[in-house]
């Protein structure tokens, strides 16, 4: 099933394919309407109503040599090209992004770019709901005693995720520290989880792709990462810097430490890698299929007519896939995570031979 989004993929890049409408001024980008869906702007698009953009602007915080700092609207550049010197790069390496001209004339990323975008905004809409469902969860078991029976519905399965990560992931991966890093792992399993599934939503707050972009992926994955390193045991870093090896592994030439070294930047790039992969293919899959009747119907009217039944089938049969998956690759990144933990946290082998 993947090799089969890759190759769709390819094919739209290669070779996109535009539909004329009616009277030939307006055309159809497949793979532009693909990327303008997964990447992050500076706007929310809402809907379009009768050729209107319905759209949220968002405020943009940038910094830069020649004008400092500067705060306004992204709704400046629906009426000009250009505000105060900055432009969005339409195309290049800086694609979509807020670009400025320096003093040779060459289109340049100012220094600081903190703007709420649309995917930052996601997280904190993301962020506040599993808040409220937390807090929703905790009231109900402090309005009920422990002979009320046990909670159902939405209390219900919250416990039940909560028992299985857990009972079956943090307990047997981490050890004795496991109540120390149960509400960090708790909060990334659930934020990740609530990501995925707010990702799969085709109306505001949803439709964001959160997970699906690296930069928020390799936060989550440098959240683990300060967590593995920082909190290690001496017996940890003593594995490192001088493992159990003969000695010619380690003098003259540091080779088994480097490994560990290398190893500890792996484990990180591989979270990182791993959620934004799947999450990113598996919406581009999506709209994969939904653009496949727009191509068609370029193609031959009545082939066309054909393929909006199988696109929409394929994209029942592929949402359904995408809630199994968007549990997974919360599942994993919280079961990794906590492996990478409970290794940091390895008992001396005096202890280990007294036990």
């Amino acid at each position: 099933m993947r090799l089969l989004h890759y190759i769709l993929i390819f094919l739209l890049s290669v070779a996109p394919m535009r539909l004329s409408a009616a009277g030939g001024s307006a055309s159809f980008d497949a793979t532009k309407t693909i990327f303008d869906h997964l990447k992050d702007s500076y706007e929310w698009h809402i809907t379009t109503i009768g050729g209107k953009h319905v759209t949220i602007p968002l405020p943009v915080i940038l910094y830069s040599e020649r004008e400092g700092w500067a705060i306004f609207s992204s709704e400046v550049f629906h009426h000009t090209d250009s505000h105060r010197g900055f432009s969005i790069a339409q195309e290049g390496a800086a694609e979509g992004k807020i670009v400025e001209q320096d003093d040779n004339g060459q289109w340049v990323r100012p220094l600081l770019d903190i703007s709420i975008t649309k995917n930052v905004l996601a997280i904190f809409l993301n962020a506040l709901l599993l808040v409220v469902l937390v807090l929703f969860t905790a009231r109900w078991y402090k309005r009920h005693g422990c002979h009320d029976g046990a909670p159902r519905g939405f209390v219900g399965a919250m416990e039940m995720l909560i028992t299985m990560i857990v009972d079956d992931v943090i307990k047997p991966n981490v050890g004795k520290q496991a109540t120390r890093f149960t509400p960090y792992l708790l909060t990334v399993f659930f934020f990740i989880l609530l990501s995925n599934l707010m990702g799969l939503l085709p109306i505001f707050p949803g439709g964001a792709n959160v997970t699906g972009n690296i930069a928020v992926t390799l936060g989550l994955a440098l959240c683990t990462f300060l967590a593995v390193n920082v909190f290690g045991n001496k017996e940890y870093w003593r594995e490192i810097l001088w493992p159990d090896v003969p000695l010619w592994l380690k003098l003259p030439v540091p080779l088994m430490p480097f490994i560990e070294l290398v190893g500890i930047i792996v484990k990180p790039f591989a979270l990182t890698v791993r959620l934004f992969a799947n999450i990113f293919a598996g919406h581009t899959a999506l709209l994969v299929f939904v653009c496949l009747v727009f191509i068609t119907a370029a193609v031959n009217k009545y082939l066309g007519s054909a393929m909006t039944i199988v696109s929409v089938m394929f994209s029942v049969f592929m949402n359904i896939l995408e809630l199994l998956v968007a549990f997974i690759q919360a599942f994993v990144f919280t079961m990794l995570s906590a492996v990478f933990i409970g290794l940091a946290h390895p008992v001396h082998h005096g202890e280990k031979d007294s036990e």
